[in-house]
């Protein structure tokens, strides 16, 4: 069992996920206890959450991001970090939030590439997600760059006997689909492309239309945190954090405001174990996720799958 948070009559509990408002949640929790915080929140588009309003004035989803900033940036430990997933509307204004007022360093700003995006008949299809890393203190926290490490361009491309053996860390680039390029490309740059959980998938839980893959979570918990570590996330959602934590051995707590998403939540945790595998590939351009029901198709020689 976990350690316990109590304030008044809550108990936080590690280890689980808590059918509660986050920022209440938040604010039982000692200051300074989290390692790493993942936090991917209503994005105020107009989603059709169960029991939250996702279309509100632009001021007071500000301000409640300031609320449920505040809370979280307060639990981080010295060397903490948070990452954040917002999608274009906002992104802006919640970078400069934690940035600006909330005093973070912004480390990265990562893109996350998917397929499946969201089709548009007048501007470009939408295909992407931010994800930006922020840090307490610049100078000291946690980065396992070796855990996430990939083949380098010399080593793939050029079988050049000058390159690092262990590989290399990502670095920006502007990319194409993996479908228009004959050969794929590198996704391991700070344009990161994993797949959407789509409804053909077997990942997918089914109940939730916001669904994060782990493998992306699994290289944000690898690499900002260690074994035993606790990794907050504010919004449930799916629970894919929370699973990923559980699997990759981190202690891990979270909230989840409506009752339904929260016991899906822990049922799923509940079928999770330390040293499970993460669900989908850890290499997405050269595999294709398994689905459910239908055979995939042959991709031809640029598409490995898996056996």
């Amino acid at each position: 069992m976990g350690l316990r948070y109590r304030e008044k009559d809550a108990v936080m509990e590690e280890n689980r996920l808590h059918n509660t408002d986050c920022v209440a949640g938040m604010q039982s929790m000692p200051a300074g206890s989290v390692d790493l915080a993942f936090a991917d929140p209503p994005f105020n588009i107009g989603y059709d959450y169960d029991v939250y309003q996702d279309q509100v004035a632009a001021e007071e989803y500000l301000d409640w991001t300031r609320k449920w900033g505040a809370a979280l940036v307060k639990l981080l430990k010295p060397a903490g970090a948070f990452w954040l997933a917002i999608g274009d509307d906002f992104a802006a204004e919640l970078k400069m939030i934690f940035q600006r007022e909330l005093k973070l360093t912004c480390r990265s700003w990562v893109i996350w590439y998917y397929t499946f995006g969201v089709h548009c008949k007048r501007k470009f299809s939408r295909s992407h997600t931010h994800l930006f890393h922020f840090v307490k203190d610049p100078k000291n926290f946690t980065f396992n760059g070796d855990a996430i490490r990939v083949p380098s361009a010399r080593q793939l491309v050029y079988a050049d006997a000058r390159a690092v053996s262990k590989g290399r860390l990502p670095d920006d680039t502007w990319i194409l689909r993996p479908q228009d390029l004959e050969n794929g490309f590198d996704s391991q740059e700070d344009t990161w492309y994993f797949p959407r959980v789509c409804g053909t998938f077997a990942e997918r839980a089914g109940w939730h239309g916001c669904q994060m893959p782990e493998q992306l979570l699994g290289r944000i918990i690898k690499v900002c945190s260690n074994p035993g570590e606790l990794v907050l996330d504010p919004f449930g959602g799916s629970g894919t954090t929370l699973v990923v934590a559980k699997k990759l051995a981190r202690r891990f707590i979270g909230f989840e405001l409506s009752p339904n998403y929260a016991a899906q939540i822990q049922a799923r945790l509940n079928q999770a174990a330390v040293g499970d595998a993460l669900a989908g590939s850890d290499q997405p351009l050269t595999s294709a996720p398994p689905t459910g029901r239908r055979k995939r198709k042959s991709t031809g020689q640029a598409c490995k799958l898996p056996l």
